[in-house]
């Protein structure tokens, strides 16, 4: 094995998280289930983008394998070819960018009517003094006595 290459595969100082580099090729195409054939393929359509090393060796992360497991469970067990694995992977990204928008209208939406309600009661506090309550004519405690014309 290569000396930038720890015994399991992964390049040596990779403590990061799940998106640095640090399976060559061999070890990800294994840890995915597939040839490294097939990920150079899927790195020619544009499926995956494995890091490169400074001598220029594909280092794919764990977030990269996982990508591969779903390219890999699209294509056996739901029998996509790639360009169906290409839509369906926009189509996740597209939700998820939705999702996040969503979650971050609601916060705003949620501190809006907290907002909101904090305004209205303050006003409601202000004029409470200064309103007086309708009574119809007629129904007030002491009877008003109308003069004759």
């Amino acid at each position: 094995m290569a000396a930038a290459e720890a015994s399991d595969g992964r390049a040596r100082g990779s403590g990061a998280g799940p998106t640095r580099g640090v399976y060559m090729i061999s070890i990800a195409a294994e840890l995915a289930g597939m040839h490294p054939q097939t990920l150079r393929i899927y790195e020619t359509r544009g499926l995956i983008s494995p890091k490169r090393s400074p001598k220029n060796t594909r280092l794919y992360s764990q977030e990269d394998v996982a990508r591969l497991q779903r390219i890999q469970e699209l294509t056996t067990e739901l029998g996509l070819n790639l360009a169906g694995v290409e839509r369906v992977t926009a189509l996740e990204r597209e939700l998820g960018r939705t999702r996040r928008r969503a979650d971050r209208l609601e916060r705003e939406l949620e501190r809006t009517r907290e907002a909101a309600s904090a305004e209205i009661e303050r006003v409601r506090r202000t004029y409470r003094h200064e309103l007086v309550r309708y009574e119809a004519p007629g129904s007030a405690l002491v009877p008003v006595r109308r003069r004759r014309a």
